[in-house]
């Protein structure tokens, strides 16, 4: 081993074992596959071993590919530990943080909170990234999760940032041509909105009454993975919709939407979640610190 290893080459490496392929890995870093490739070349060169067998469909992870692995993960740990805990001396945190949150919560709520952090905090680079699934964030590689419901594995740090509901709404045109459901129950015969979203089955509502907890089965002619279009169609007098409270709260005070069933609703707190090698990160801890600050002024 005639040159040394990079720690950006280890983290290129890291990140096409988890992505399991190159193309993952180079859209994820900002990089072309070509790039990637280089560096997994070069870092099979200073190392002196094969990290990949390359098939035509996939690539594979060979022993000592492995035996790297574990040695690259606690390397790359260290160094980010190590700069953390600089910057927390310095109360100047650095280095990449990536961060992901679901749709319209992480559009309309997460990120304006982000690009002001970047601006108070130029030594931090920062990934950021919506979807509309649950995300395991140890196995995808992200270093914190802000997400909306109560439902968080017990082996992640999770802390609360804001205290939320979901309630059901719909427009008072809907309502008039429809009729108001008096009971839960009543939902099924009702055109629902439902949303593929992050933490509930599709089309299942589960929600809390004077009785507990109660769940009923709802469908309509119109669903989406987007609870913004959900929420537009309700507005449009489409149907009743289930949504949070942070969401829907213009709407009911300019009486676009009104709520129906209005002693249910399904808790649905905004949490602050990530892993717990990150328990004393600074720059998580500035990240979660200015989203609680942002949450309690909204």
């Amino acid at each position: 081993m005639n040159n040394p290893v990079e720690n950006e080459d280890l983290r290129v490496f890291v990140t096409v074992v988890r992505k399991a392929g190159f193309a993952a890995a180079a859209l994820e870093l900002g990089m072309s596959s070509a790039y990637v490739s280089k560096r997994i070349g070069i870092l099979e060169a200073a190392l002196g071993v094969k990290l990949f067998q390359r098939t035509t469909r996939r690539i594979l992870i060979t022993e000592d590919g492995e035996r790297v692995l574990a040695h690259a993960q606690t390397i790359l740990e260290h160094l980010d530990s190590l700069v953390d805990a600089v910057s927390e001396q310095r109360r100047d945190p650095r280095g990449r943080v990536r961060i992901c949150s679901s749709f319209g919560f992480g559009r309309n709520v997460v990120a304006p909170v982000i690009a002001r952090l970047a601006a108070d905090h130029p030594g931090l680079q920062i990934r950021f990234e919506v979807f509309d699934r649950l995300v395991d964030i140890v196995e995808e590689g992200f270093d914190l999760d802000v997400r909306i419901g109560d439902a968080i594995p017990p082996n992640l740090i999770a802390r609360r940032l804001k205290e939320n509901r979901r309630v059901l709404c719909a427009a008072p045109a809907y309502l008039a041509r429809r009729g108001v459901p008096k009971t839960l129950a009543e939902l099924a015969g009702h055109n629902c909105l439902p949303i593929k979203e992050r933490d509930h089955p599709f089309g299942t509502w589960r929600l809390r009454g004077r009785q507990g907890e109660e769940t009923v089965k709802v469908a309509g002619s119109l669903s989406t993975n987007h609870g913004e279009i959900a929420l537009r169609w309700a507005r449009e007098g489409a149907g009743i919709v289930l949504r949070s409270l942070w969401d829907v709260q213009p709407w009911l005070e300019d009486g676009s939407l009104v709520r129906v069933l209005p002693e249910y609703a399904q808790e649905a707190n905004v949490w602050a979640v990530y892993p717990q090698r990150l328990a004393g990160s600074a720059k998580v801890r500035v990240c979660v610190e200015a989203l609680e600050r942002a949450l309690e002024q909204g």
